[in-house]
């Protein structure tokens, strides 16, 4: 179970994990991203211009690890940042706003760009934002599923303004991540060179509980290698 470090300037890190928001404009990352760095939400958020990260120190099974949160601007002027946002990133979670198809529509296409610039196997979670508007509702949650299931991918629905679930799709990628590393580093000389490498080449990964269904005859996990 992953827990706030206190006093995190003392604390020796041992992880240091890269995730990325991605999705349209206004579906609500940066706010998803303020409500878990800081457990703040404000109505008049501006978008994002370029790029910008905050960072959050966990205890994750005794290790100290800091998540390295990455938002972007969704407007497509601003798309010429993706190699570098991408680079390095171990964890991503895919935004849309559950009360407008459109942007629900355009995640297959942030999916095949995610895939084409980051690690292939990279733990990405499909997170269909403000579940606080339900009677707005535009895409039914059976949609969202089947896109995760049918794509490896872990989901959750989650609402920035009521702060629910926010916590919970955060840990879970950053639990997943720290699983993968730290099995590597039982082979690799310890966590330090486990901590070096940004690949997670033929790691699979199962959450208890709460792993996508695969389709017949495919591998259990969101990040099989292929």
């Amino acid at each position: 179970m992953a827990s706030n470090v206190h006093g995190e300037f003392n604390q020796k890190v041992d992880y240091v994990f890269k995730v990325v928001l991605i999705g349209d404009s206004a579906v609500g990352k940066s706010q998803l991203l303020a409500r878990f760095a800081r457990n703040e939400f404000s109505l008049d958020s501006k978008a994002t211009i370029g790029v910008e990260f905050q960072t959050r120190t966990l205890l994750i099974d005794h290790k100290v690890v800091k998540a390295q949160i990455w938002d972007t601007a969704g407007q497509e002027r601003y798309r010429a940042v993706t190699s570098a946002y991408y680079r390095g990133a171990v964890g991503a979670m895919l935004v849309y706003d559950m009360t407008k198809r459109q942007s629900f529509d355009h995640v297959a296409r942030w999916l095949d760009e995610l895939r084409g610039h980051a690690d292939k196997n990279i733990v990405i979670m499909l997170v269909g934002n403000k579940s606080d508007l339900g009677s707005l509702r535009a895409v039914p949650t059976e949609d969202a599923q089947e896109f995760a299931q049918r794509e490896n991918l872990f989901f959750m629905e989650t609402s920035a303004l009521e702060s629910t679930n926010v916590e919970s799709a955060f840990l879970t990628v950053l639990t997943e991540i720290y699983r993968v590393v730290s099995k590597k580093a039982l082979t690799a000389n310890g966590p330090e060179s486990a901590a070096k490498s940004s690949h997670l080449k033929g790691t699979r990964i199962v959450i208890p509980g709460q792993e996508p269904v695969p389709s017949s005859g495919g591998p259990l996990g969101c990040c099989s290698a292929t």
